[in-house]
């Protein structure tokens, strides 16, 4: 199942109410207000590629007040060999 961590830049003053909007998406596992370079980062995931790209760019990036984002991708262990380790 595709995962991705979204990095997301707001307007100031407005964490809460970006919090809120991405909590009432489905697909957003978790969302936290952060200090730095960022000011929310969401963990999402959807059945599909497909599905997380149109989550993403038709719901996420279009909530009032969000000013940019940037999307990582989650590659799957088993693609790297290390479905074994655990932490």
């Amino acid at each position: 199942m595709p995962r991705a961590i979204v990095l997301i830049n707001v307007d100031m003053g407005s964490e809460l109410d970006v919090l809120k909007a991405l909590r009432k998406i489905e697909g957003v596992e978790e969302v936290f207000a952060v200090y730095g370079v960022y000011d929310v980062v969401a963990n999402v995931k959807a059945e599909t590629l497909d599905r997380l790209d149109e989550m993403i760019t038709k719901q996420i990036r279009k909530i009032e007040n969000i000013k940019s984002t940037t999307t990582m991708i989650v590659i799957e262990e088993s693609r790297l060999g290390l479905e074994w380790i655990r932490t």
